[in-house]
């Protein structure tokens, strides 16, 4: 596979320089300082797409092209918002640009609430825990019946929290469940924004009385709207799993299991209608075989994300080291190299480690945690391709 990283433009403090040493061949990015549903310019992806070919690489997959929240939501605005998106397609197959990962969360693009999480090792990790969460949506979002969503256990340890949280406790969760995690992926809350908590409840409020059934109806309505386009272009679109692969909030989730994801690849049956393969947000759920779907799926996935997550009893997860965990990522390497070698892969999260926390990377994007695990997952890739008979090349080096 294509050996890809998740880098956030020129701002960005792991630098393009830094990748090419590490052996990054491709790289994922997007034009984060756009607002989500304007129109993707030719002029603006081609000044970002030169500026990665002069260090040696190409920009391989756009993660993300926003899916803005009218559209998700079937709001009045959303068929000139598709019109947009189906303009900024064209303008990046223009620049030689395909593969679109994208997501059909309904406001949050993921969640954690840990995002410095101990490891026996003296490391950091994200983490979920659904205590903490649901004390969250309890105690400081206070959704109308937000307790009815959780068990009695879940219920025992909030009260429990409730006790010895602090201010400062409740304003970091705020800052690690809707700000950290969003704001440097175009999301909806960006930090500095003033009180977070009352906009992300406005934003909820937009998916009153939306059901799964009908956010099911709404992707669909987006993905037929755009497949001509996509044909023409030849665009693949990846939906990313939602993370965490269950319902939070109240709201729907509809690319959670391998039921989800045979739906909507047979509600649009276009090959230009894809997944990106998350191994761990998809094995963040323990209800989900990732190794089975991945066998069922590969022939559909133009992306795959190789990390993985350990799932406690309780239902708590932690991202796990990239060769252990539950998704098995020894067996997805020969899987994805067997059915597809070109496909592109990036390590996705890793490790805080080393001094990373003191350097102001994004959650979960350390940069020396990910190029551990870029080493391991390159360890693997040369195993999986020489039992498969594939040549395996390690950039940056000369060939004898």
């Amino acid at each position: 596979m294509e050996r890809t990283w998740r880098w956030f433009g020129k701002n960005d403090k792991i630098t393009l320089a830094m990748l090419k040493q590490i052996g990054v061949e491709g790289i994922v990015t997007a034009l984060h300082d756009i607002p989500n549903g304007e129109i993707w310019s030719r002029e603006q992806i081609n000044d970002l797409k030169t500026y990665i070919e002069s260090y040696g690489m190409r920009w391989s997959v756009v993660e993300s092209l926003p899916v803005s929240e009218s559209i998700k939501y079937g709001g009045a605005d959303r068929d000139q918002l598709i019109e947009n998106y189906k303009q900024s397609l064209r303008n990046l197959s223009a620049e030689g640009i395909h593969t679109i990962c994208y997501n059909f969360m309904p406001v949050l693009d993921w969640a954690r609430t840990d995002l410095g999480h101990p490891n026996p090792n003296g490391t950091t990790n994200l983490y979920f825990s659904n205590a903490q969460f649901a004390y969250f949506d309890i105690h400081i979002l206070k959704r109308e019946h937000a307790a009815d969503d959780y068990n009695a256990e879940v219920l025992a340890e909030v009260e429990k929290l409730k006790a010895t949280m602090t201010e400062e406790d409740n304003h970091m969760l705020v800052e690690n469940i809707i700000v950290k995690t969003q704001g440097f992926v175009s999301g909806n809350i960006k930090e500095g924004d003033e009180h977070p908590v009352e906009l992300f409840r406005q934003l909820l409020d937009l998916y009153k009385g939306i059901t799964k059934e009908q956010l099911r109806e709404n992707m669909r309505y987006f993905l037929n709207a755009i497949m001509p386009v996509c044909n023409e272009c030849d665009m693949y679109m990846c939906v990313h799993p939602d993370d965490p692969p269950f319902p939070i909030l109240g709201l729907p989730r509809i690319v959670t299991n391998a039921e989800d994801i045979e739906w909507f690849l047979n509600a649009v049956d276009d090959p230009h209608n894809g997944l990106t393969f998350c191994a761990g947000s998809l094995s963040a759920g323990a209800h989900n075989q990732v190794v089975d779907m991945a066998r069922k799926f590969c022939n559909r996935s133009w992306f795959v994300h190789l990390r993985s997550c350990h799932v406690f009893p309780n239902g708590d997860f932690t991202e796990a080291s990239h060769l252990g965990g539950r998704a098995d990522i020894i067996e997805l390497a020969r899987i994805f190299e067997s059915c597809n070698p070109k496909l592109p892969m990036r390590v996705d999260h890793g490790m805080t480690m080393l001094g990373d926390e003191e350097r102001g990377y994004n959650a979960g994007y350390s940069f020396l945690g990910r190029m551990f695990a870029m080493g391991q997952v390159q360890g693997i890739l040369a195993t999986v391709d020489r039992e498969l008979g594939i040549a395996y090349k390690q950039p940056g080096f000369v060939e004898e």
